[in-house]
């Protein structure tokens, strides 16, 4: 139990660990795609006050600088739309306009960023003002310079306050509100959208995200998979060890046998202790093929889950009955009898277990025409449904004595040597458990 806590601490370690970075790469990106928002948005309305000044220019006025800043947006998708929603220019956009109605789709891509709110709004007239040009944004706006009649230059600001456009500097000096313009006169707005930059940085994120998910994913399989493999290493050194250190003795007591048979041919225990010999040779013979190549053969399966049982009545408790639910013709599958028979002993075992030496075990074979189908069922305590998979985990066990390994080898033969499939079919606490196994025939 405590090796599979510890898997388990390890797990909820390396999900914490991925969510932690996750969420420390989305707060970054997140700060760095909102100030790179605000540094495009002070360049549009550098650029929007750019066009405002080449549209209100006249033969004595140097275009140079004004110029340099309009060519010198090559990144930012720019629809320049006047005030009667017609296309004016249009700069930076991801596609080829060479189609009759290429106007309108530009116009359409203009109006979907003004939808966004990435629009910037330049009166070149302001009646009932003394002043020549006004600006009104849908976003707040940074700080701008102006020149005043008495040519002096004044730095104002101007900030959106709902539906009211404040210029500041001196706040008193004037307040717009878009009744104060006149709707027939000349403006242009200034729809512009995220840079590629920009959209690439938005996405960045998930990017990220989806890198650290597969990263965790790789090392939580690496790590089970080397424990697995580490696990395996050790489970066949100890089943070959064991079958090597009972072959000794087993000889020994083979020819002690032969032996008494000899000496007293008329006792009736030595039968009975062969029988238990040639036992443990067969149990020594399965120690030695764990970690071996398998060898199925075609053997009828009643024939040896009818041993088991047999070997289980003479081996348990009056007060625990086996019943069996066989068909009465044979059921030949591939498969090696040693190991399998080891399989139905400690289900068998874990079964009697459960129920404290008293009850009853049912044990079903079916067959159709892919599989055959073995169900091993009791009446005992029964095993919680967050427990059914960690059952077959080595180490688990809810036995003061037990070591855990009987299932996890059950599952190892069944599923790697007979490429079938063990696992809990249905328990309820207090009502019993049934184990299934499936063989392909």
């Amino acid at each position: 139990m405590q090796w599979v806590d510890r898997i388990r601490h390890i797990k909820v370690a390396l999900i914490v660990i991925a969510i932690l970075i996750a969420i420390a790469s989305l707060l970054t990106s997140n700060i760095l795609t909102r100030d790179l928002q605000k540094e495009e948005a002070n360049k549009m309305e550098v650029w929007a006050e750019a066009m405002r000044s080449l549209n209100i220019s006249d033969e004595t006025t140097d275009l140079n600088l004004v110029l340099k800043v309009i060519n010198g947006n090559n990144t930012i998708p720019v629809v320049v739309l006047d005030n009667h929603g017609s296309v004016v220019a249009y700069r930076n956009l991801n596609a080829n306009f060479t189609t009759p109605d290429s106007m309108e789709v530009i116009r359409k891509m203009g109006e979907r960023m003004k939808m966004d709110g990435h629009v910037i709004n330049i009166f070149l007239e302001m009646p009932n003002q003394n002043e020549d040009f006004g600006i009104m944004a849908t976003d707040s706006l940074s700080i701008n310079q102006v020149e005043t009649e008495d040519n002096k230059t004044e730095t104002i600001s101007i900030s959106d306050y709902g539906n009211n456009v404040v210029a500041g500097g001196d706040t008193n000096r004037f307040i717009m509100t878009p009744d104060q313009f006149d709707p027939n006169g000349d403006f242009i707005e200034i729809c512009y959208d995220n840079s590629l930059i920009l959209t690439r940085l938005a996405y960045y994120p998930y990017i990220q995200l989806s890198v650290v998910v597969i990263f965790v994913i790789i090392a939580i399989f690496s790590l089970f998979t080397s424990m697995k493999a580490e696990q395996n290493k050790v489970w066949v050194g100890l089943s070959k060890e064991t079958a090597h250190q009972l072959g000794t003795p087993i000889s020994s007591l083979m020819a002690w046998t032969e032996v008494l048979k000899e000496t007293y041919p008329d006792d009736v225990l030595l039968p009975e202790m062969e029988k238990d010999v040639k036992r443990l040779e067969r149990i020594a013979e399965r120690f030695s093929k764990i970690g071996s190549l398998p060898e199925p053969k075609p053997e009828d399966i009643c024939q040896i889950m009818n041993r088991v049982v047999e070997y289980m009545d003479k081996r348990t408790s009056n007060k625990v009955k086996i019943i069996t639910h066989f068909p009465q013709k044979e059921v030949v599958v591939n498969i090696m009898a040693s190991l399998f028979e080891w399989v139905m002993e400690n289900l068998c075992k874990n079964a009697v277990d459960a129920m404290d030496g008293h009850g009853q075990i049912d044990i079903y074979l079916e067959e159709n025409d892919k599989l055959v189908t073995i169900d091993v069922k009791d009446n005992g305590k029964g095993i919680s449904k967050s427990h059914f998979s960690s059952v077959f985990t080595p180490g688990f066990t809810t036995k003061k004595r037990g070591w855990g390994l009987g299932l996890s080898l059950a599952k190892r033969i069944v599923e790697q040597y007979h490429k079938g499939k063990i696992y809990v079919k249905n328990s309820e606490i207090g009502k019993g458990t049934t184990f299934r196994i499936e063989l392909k025939k």
